[in-house]
């Protein structure tokens, strides 16, 4: 069982972090911290004029699984809005915690995390990453509005 849960490709995801580190002048950042395991993550966004993520970082400093989460969400997240990222958050909190069907769309996969069901004390830090992101892409719609739109520019 411990195989599944650290599986080959859950290992190369967590090889392969995308969008590491964090930005110069983020619109929003939001820092989250699992109470159980201590794992953190800080994540920064920009917003385009349509609210769509146009550029993302992620600082992580967490457990394989929300590491793993953190490479699916990293990887994926750019020209996401705020629903897609809390669609993924909340589908992925019900495949680990109600037995509900994997995340589709742009985060699919995060099914490769399904095997996670079975440890309760690591849903915290799988859901790590998507809980930030939701807050920081919250704190950037809720700022005065920076971005300009190039529509109807000469």
């Amino acid at each position: 069982m411990i195989d599944d849960l650290y599986s080959a490709k859950i290992l190369t995801l967590v090889a392969n972090m995308p969008r590491a580190g964090r930005l110069a002048a983020p619109d929003a950042s939001a820092e989250k911290t699992a109470k159980l395991c201590g794992s953190t993550i800080v994540v920064d966004v920009m917003l385009d004029a349509d609210g769509k993520v146009a550029d993302f970082a992620q600082d992580v400093s967490a457990c394989a699984l929300g590491q793993a989460a953190a490479a699916v969400l990293g990887a994926n997240v750019i020209g996401a809005g705020l629903s897609d990222i809390e669609l993924a958050r909340d589908s992925l909190a019900a495949m680990l915690k109600s037995n509900g069907s994997h995340p589709v769309g742009r985060f699919a996969e995060l099914a490769v995390l399904e095997p996670v069901k079975d440890y309760p004390a690591r849903h915290a830090s799988t859901l790590l990453a998507f809980e930030a992101t939701v807050e920081a892409v919250q704190k950037a719609t809720a700022a005065p509005q920076t971005r300009t739109s190039t529509a109807g520019a000469a």
